[in-house]
């Protein structure tokens, strides 16, 4: 370990001594995450919810995420890793089990909400656990992994779910994600305790450890806001022009599981660059690439071309795969870490959240095209600020 409570330098670390502990259990989750996302308009609707009302289900996954964010940081200081990830585990599958029995929309919704809270408490606790097990000289290549593990997670279970909604319908897979859940809650129970000796303590209170360090997450921190709210724009605008130049639901699909895999694909490479070049030189791409894309969107008309700028975007966002996680690591303190953990997933949350508001907002008032030429543009202005602070990160972390 050295001087600041993080594990040193080791040449002979492998990760394939850990994958099992440390990924497994984000692959497992993601699956039933991956495997729901798709149906959850459906079944809202088959339980007698609005277009509107249908929407707002899936939103409150994000809801949840945003809501538990700093209660998640201190659940986690109190706790420790290993406790949160399994309690996460056990709510989210008894959620996803609620789910799948409810009658009602309105019950389902309160379903959905828990399951964003569990998701965020299971993120941070992995993220914090990652912190201990991976050293400095790999911690980049960890979390991208991490972000990887999750990826390939929510691209196998929508063939999952596929395969289940044909023999057994639409209900089916909140039980695959119940199952799924509760699974990695299992697979938890394997891990070190490392947070156990510091726990001793009493924990430190969220909002004095924030007020600390408020000068990094409203610097860094809104880094973190450009990048969440530009990653999330995929999910929020893609579709949206995807439908607006009739390009049908199939076709969609297939262009979304291309950029997965390129995702994927870059998990890696954008891991060993953060590790070996630096934050900066892969975060501004992260925006960048939305930044073009955005700015590309208006002129495509055809599912090549769509296709094309969203392997644009796909670039950028799978060499970042980990970005934000790296970058809370970096800059935590070994005192209240998880509390500042927790302020540092709530910055990524309101990015998050916040990008696909700014869609469908732009959308209401305005010709849909207006949407990706405003984003674009201040992606790209975005881009100065992570570039400026981001760089500022590395000359600290080297100095």
């Amino acid at each position: 370990m050295t001087g600041t409570g993080e594990p040193a330098d080791d040449p002979e670390f492998r990760f394939r001594d850990i994958a099992v502990v440390a990924y497994l259990p984000s692959v497992v989750s993601s699956i039933g995450h991956g495997a729901v996302l798709p149906v959850l308009v459906i079944h809202a609707g088959d339980l007698g919810a609005s277009t509107a009302l249908a929407a707002f289900v899936v939103a409150l996954l994000g809801i949840g995420q945003l809501a538990n964010s700093l209660p998640s940081g201190a659940l986690v200081a109190r706790l420790g890793e290993r406790r949160t990830l399994l309690i996460a585990g056990i709510v989210d599958a008894v959620a996803m089990l609620a789910a799948f029995l409810v009658p009602s929309v309105w019950l389902l919704c309160v379903c959905v909400f828990v399951s964003g809270m569990s998701w965020t408490a299971f993120l941070l606790a992995r993220q914090g656990f990652l912190i201990d097990a991976v050293p400095i000289s790999h911690r980049a290549r960890g979390m991208a992994l991490l972000g990887g593990s999750m990826r390939l997670g929510v691209l196998i279970g929508p063939l999952l779910g596929a395969l289940l909604i044909h023999l057994l319908g639409v209900r089916s897979v909140f039980v695959l994600a119940a199952c799924a859940s509760f699974a990695s809650a299992l697979i938890v129970t394997r891990m070190p305790d490392f947070g156990r000796v510091a726990r001793t303590a009493t924990p430190l209170p969220v909002h004095s450890v924030l007020w600390e360090h408020r000068r990094t997450l409203l610097t860094l921190g809104v880094a973190v806001i450009i990048i969440g709210a530009s990653r999330s724009v995929r999910t929020g605008l893609l579709p949206l022009w995807a439908d607006h130049v009739h390009i049908s639901a199939a076709v969609v699909s297939l262009l979304f599981a291309v950029a997965a895999t390129i995702d994927i694909a870059l998990t890696l490479p954008g891991g060993w660059l953060l590790d070996t070049r630096g934050r900066q030189i892969v975060a501004v791409p992260v925006v960048l690439a939305v930044g073009v894309g955005c700015l590309l969107l208006p002129l495509t008309d055809s599912a090549l071309d769509v296709g094309l700028v969203m392997a644009v975007i796909a670039l950028g966002n799978g060499l970042g795969s980990g970005i934000v996680m790296t970058l809370g690591a970096d800059a935590a303190p070994q005192a209240g870490r998880a509390q500042f953990l927790g302020g540092w997933r709530l910055c990524g949350d309101i990015g998050n959240t916040g990008g696909p508001l700014l869609v469908s907002a732009v959308a209401a008032v305005a010709p849909l095209a207006a949407a990706p030429v405003l984003i674009g543009v201040l992606a790209l202005l975005g881009a100065i600020w992570v570039g400026h602070w981001t760089g500022k990160a590395d000359r600290k972390r080297r100095g």
